[in-house]
């Protein structure tokens, strides 16, 4: 186990996607290396399915890469990929259902965001604005925090680390990004689905199927000032639902990819 760990994510500045690599360092104990799809062995956050079965299907040598917390991005309808795979945690139950795999348990591994990254010393009053990555040359979320001092613009092209800790000080988030919402969720912050424009919007769905959340419809980008200005934050009420899909998650990494314990001897 002293190589690194072969990390499959998308390429993008997006912290949701860089996040994989500090999630499944964290959870592993090993280090990790970004490769290509076709050598990776494990594929975690991200709408990644389109990617592996591109790749994966003509696949017929040794075992396959391991799915854990991966979904999909839009509606799907291959399966042939799947024997050169194996799946231990999907995102969300709409991707179980379009890959016709019966499962009960799910989880993106986003929701472990506070475990790597930890606490933030404290809250401050304003409300985040995340934009999904190609939504952050739009001039609107500009002018937006330029005309109320409340709202908060992050750029989720920063680091991971950096864009995680803006949202968890925060007091809401409206966010584009589905990982800001997950992010927000992983620290308990209340937040709001704002409309992520371009993006397909099954991803969305999949998430808060998998936790038991509502979230029918976005926030129109033009309403999300006065929606901010009304919003009155409770507990999350779908605190359960994130608890049980932590504990999935972490149950089902693969025990294979885990770095040996040092008590783990081996004889020869």
């Amino acid at each position: 186990m002293s190589a690194p760990l072969r990390l499959y994510y998308w390429p993008a500045p997006n912290f949701g996607d860089a996040l994989s690599h500090l999630i499944v360092e964290h959870v592993s104990g090993r280090r990790v290396e970004q490769v290509r799809p076709k050598q990776a062995e494990l594929f975690a956050l991200g709408s990644l399915m389109h990617v592996i079965a591109k790749h994966w299907t003509d696949h017929s040598r040794g075992e396959g890469p391991i799915l854990w917390g991966t979904g999909l991005l839009n509606p799907f309808y291959r399966k042939d990929f799947l024997q050169n795979v194996r799946v231990r945690l999907l995102r969300g139950p709409v991707s179980a259902a379009f890959l016709r795999l019966k499962m009960t348990e799910f989880g993106d591994p986003g929701l472990l965001a506070d475990d790597v990254i930890g606490p933030v010393a404290e809250r401050h009053d304003r409300i985040a604005i995340v934009p999904h990555h190609s939504q952050m040359d739009d001039p609107r979320f500009v002018d937006m925090v330029e005309a109320d001092p409340a709202l908060h613009l992050i750029d989720v092209r920063l680091d991971p680390v950096t864009v995680c800790r803006e949202i968890a000080a925060s007091a809401h988030v409206f966010s584009a990004s589905l990982h800001g919402l997950i992010v927000a969720d992983a620290y308990g912050i209340p937040n709001t689905w704002m409309d992520p424009t371009e993006q397909g919007r099954l991803k969305y769905h999949d998430y808060a199927a998998s936790i038991g959340r509502d979230m029918t419809y976005p926030v129109e980008i033009p309403d999300v000032p006065a929606a901010a200005r009304a919003v009155k934050d409770h507990p999350l009420p779908y605190a359960e639902g994130i608890a049980r899909c932590r504990e999935s998650l972490l149950r089902h990494f693969p025990a294979e990819l885990r770095a040996a314990q040092p008590n783990e001897v081996s004889h020869a």
